[in-house]
């Protein structure tokens, strides 16, 4: 039966109107949306056990020796050339676990907590606020994804805080080979696919196609077991840095290469970037879980000074390494390009990883305030503003403590102490004057330190720290301060 003119031309227009709200093509229907468009993406790298001068990026352009004199990484240059980098960007702890519980939540480890953590924390049992749950209240339409290392040590999977996708409950052993406890700090294995890296970022490149083609804003973490050893690398790899003169401070073909490999894994996620054309409303974070090892294998009385040492450690100019609360265990390469970022731009303002969680919060538009317990403060305003001087922190300070070596920090502009509990020895630096944290003050300036050991226990005191009140159950054991983190 033939149709009138009438009925073709209403036919048409429906068909107009069906194709016009997305009906045939339903990958884009959420790109029709202009709301949608408003919404950011957020990719979020996380390199486990890199040090502040580990890279081949200047990390203080007044600090000559603040990169490498050995490791190769242009694609983290590259990522620096594109926006901003953070000269006092620290990891919330000395060791991986604490520093990525406190990531997920926007609190400090001390808040959270060591022993009693994955009871306080079980989303069973009691209300939490991790970032993927955070971007879900602020737009339903927010897709989250956690690829690689996950390590919360408290049995909660990725899942259980909001992430859509993820790797499982993952640990260092998932990006092992087979080497011991013992010999992992000279083993080295070569392999096309070394500490998971590349699977990792094909997962990572799809989820963000995915994405991209459906409209839909996304979270994603991707967090390498790179470049905590054991050492693992391409062959091209080891034979290029096997050949290359050693540096005076960083002389390991293992870790080197290791580390090119990574590099460039973080490269294939900035290409994918621009190949999707996403680069407009697409933040990119990077940073470190804690500092360098400060030597390959590791010393046992890592407290001592640096003339304690032959040689300059992993982390020279600055002291200590993972393990440590000095600068070297916690001051990291912290990174962030995207929209109304100034390229090549340097802040000396400090930040940490608690911070990312309000700061994500106030890059996606989020109207509601944010619970009371949030220790971190987002630094938005130095992402668009890269000449200001200070965020508008409670209290003005940040506090550090790490329970397996039993000392705490507190940072309150340029002054930083550090308390021993078990010694109750208090030493304090000008880090302005003083990176290196060689020159105490704790004895020349003890009105100082008093002051700030003051506001450090105060706020211990305030989040009933479990280093001040420690758990009655004696048959509780931490998995978050094993050595081997």
């Amino acid at each position: 039966m033939k149709k009138s003119l009438q009925q073709k031309i209403s036919t048409a227009c429906a068909l107009l109107v069906f194709i016009t709200i997305g009906g045939m093509l339903p990958n884009n229907s959420y790109a029709q949306n202009t709301k949608q468009k408003q919404k950011p993406n957020f990719i979020f790298i996380l390199i486990d056990d890199l040090g502040w001068t580990s890279s081949s990026q200047l990390m203080d352009g007044k600090i000559a020796n603040s990169k490498s004199d050995y490791y190769e990484t242009p694609q983290i240059e590259k990522l620096a050339a594109k926006g901003i980098r953070f000269s006092s960007g620290y990891a919330p702890c000395a060791v991986c676990c604490p520093t990525r519980r406190s990531i997920q939540f926007g609190q400090t480890p001390a808040r959270q907590g060591d022993i009693l953590f994955p009871e306080k924390y079980d989303p069973s049992k009691n209300k939490v606020t991790s970032i993927p749950q955070l971007l879900k209240s602020i737009s339903p339409l927010y897709r989250t994804a956690h690829y690689g290392k996950w390590d919360l040590r408290a049995d909660i999977f990725p899942e259980d805080l909001g992430y859509d996708e993820s790797d499982g409950d993952t640990g260092n052993n998932n990006g092992d080979m087979n080497s011991s406890k013992e010999t992992k700090w000279t083993d080295l294995f070569i392999n096309n696919d070394p500490k998971r890296m590349e699977s990792i970022t094909e997962r990572a490149l799809n989820f963000m196609t995915r994405q991209a083609n459906s409209g839909h804003p996304f979270y994603m973490q991707v967090s390498h077991y790179a470049t905590h050893v054991d050492f693992q690398t391409t062959q091209a790899s080891i034979n290029k840095f096997n050949a290359k003169t050693k540096g005076a401070i960083h002389n390991n073909p293992g870790f080197a290469g290791m580390l090119e490999n990574v590099d460039a894994a973080i490269g294939k996620i900035l290409d994918k970037i621009e190949q999707l054309k996403i680069g407009d409303n697409t933040y990119v974070i990077l940073m470190a879980d804690n500092g360098s090892v400060e030597f390959f294998p590791p010393v046992k009385n890592k407290f001592d000074p640096p003339s304690a040492f032959k040689t300059p450690t992993n982390s020279y100019p600055l002291r200590g390494g993972k393990w440590t609360l000095y600068e070297g265990g916690i001051r990291v390469p912290f990174m962030v390009i995207g929209p109304g970022i100034k390229a090549g731009s340097q802040s000396n303002v400090p930040v940490t990883g608690w911070d990312i969680l309000p700061t994500i919060s106030d890059l996606a538009g989020n109207k509601n305030s944010l619970p009371e317990n949030i220790d971190g403060t987002s630094f938005k305003t130095i992402l668009e503003n890269v000449n200001t001087e200070k965020l508008n922190r409670k209290d003005d300070e940040l506090i550090f403590h790490y329970y397996g070596q039993a000392h705490s920090a507190i940072r309150v502009g340029d002054f930083k102490l550090i308390k021993f509990w078990k010694t109750k020895k208090l030493e304090l630096y000008n880090l302005k004057d003083d990176i290196g944290e060689i020159n105490d003050l704790s004895k020349a300036n003890p009105e100082k330190a008093k002051a700030l050991e003051s506001r450090l226990m105060a706020y211990l005191e305030s989040v009933h720290a479990e280093i001040l009140y420690p758990p009655t159950n004696a048959k509780q054991k931490s998995k978050s301060k094993d050595v081997d983190d």
